[in-house]
């Protein structure tokens, strides 16, 4: 499905490293690292009235992947949720909204790969735009797999939630050509990973599959979705699952911050069933309790 211009976004406030911009002001230099080499870490927070979902869950990767990829100074969550506060206000949102949330390592003295080079500190961008969810989680989406194999630690680790992204878009041209709307990604020995921009769950007879996080990200709305089948007491089961086990299975949805739990309807031609009781209960359950997984900023 393809996201078409909120007119409501024309006149967005952008935060970038320590202020806010106008959205035709808000640029980056050409010799910042995320221009460079895509070298940032970035996260995607969903906005309700009550608070950002999982907030202190996204900050922690944000920091972790930073960590891992030898940031120099990473800002504090409390600098952090500063400045994501001081946009949404100036942009007026308290829901229907989503933040882009991105840490550049910063800007370089001269254009280069070494991050010796980068010696003006890193920079935060807040960028939050009024954007519901990107999918009719109704009707559901149709995926293709793609010869684009997701990334395993031995080339690039999945656990850092990093910018460089190239991997995934090429699975999302290979689906955009098939005219689908996102593309599946297996790994390096076949099984499934995940879709380009989102994990996967599937059910079969009464039990709930994800495949192992080692080439997909381990997303925080596939933690919560884990960790909500803990309570109902759900058999859910982590495994290397094969392509054939997703096109045939009960129910399939994918789950991530941009559509939250979508069911999939359609893997290579074949039609995926959406009405398995047990799917459906995960996902309306989901969409009942999701506003508890709200933290609030402070008002400080």
């Amino acid at each position: 499905m393809l996201q078409t211009f909120n007119e409501k976004n024309r006149n967005l406030q952008v935060f970038i490293k320590d202020r806010l911009y106008p959205r035709e002001a808000a640029k980056v230099s050409v010799f910042d690292s995320v221009v460079q080499g895509g070298d940032a870490v970035w996260e995607g927070l969903r906005v309700y009235p009550e608070g950002i979902v999982c907030l202190d869950a996204h900050l922690t990767r944000l920091q972790e992947s930073a960590k891992t990829l030898a940031f120099a100074d990473i800002p504090s969550k409390e600098t952090i949720k500063k400045a994501i506060k001081t946009t949404l206000e100036a942009n007026g949102m308290t829901t229907d909204s989503h933040i882009r949330l991105t840490l550049t390592r910063g800007e370089k003295i001269t254009s280069g790969m070494d991050p010796r080079l980068n010696q003006s500190g890193s920079c935060l961008i807040v960028l939050a735009e009024w954007k519901p969810l990107v999918y009719d989680n109704d009707s559901g989406i149709k995926v293709i797999s793609t010869s684009q194999r997701r990334n395993t630690p031995q080339f690039l680790d999945s656990k850092i939630h990093h910018n460089n992204l190239l991997n995934n878009i090429l699975a999302k041209i290979q689906a955009n050509v098939a005219g689908k709307d996102a593309g599946l990604m297996l790994d390096d020995h076949g099984f499934v990973a995940e879709l380009n921009g989102s994990n996967l769950f599937m059910v079969k007879s009464g039990v709930v599959y994800t495949p192992h996080a080692h080439a997909c990200l381990p997303g925080i709305t596939r933690k919560t979705v884990i960790e909500m089948c803990e309570k109902l007491n759900t058999p859910l089961f982590e495994k290397n699952l094969s392509l054939s086990e997703f096109i045939n299975a009960d129910g399939v949805f994918a789950t991530g911050t941009m559509g939250e739990l979508t069911p999939v309807v359609e893997i290579d031609g074949r039609s995926i069933p959406k009405d398995d009781s047990l799917m459906k209960s995960i996902l309306s359950h989901f969409s009942k309790t999701i506003r508890s997984y709200c933290e609030p900023l402070s008002n400080d």
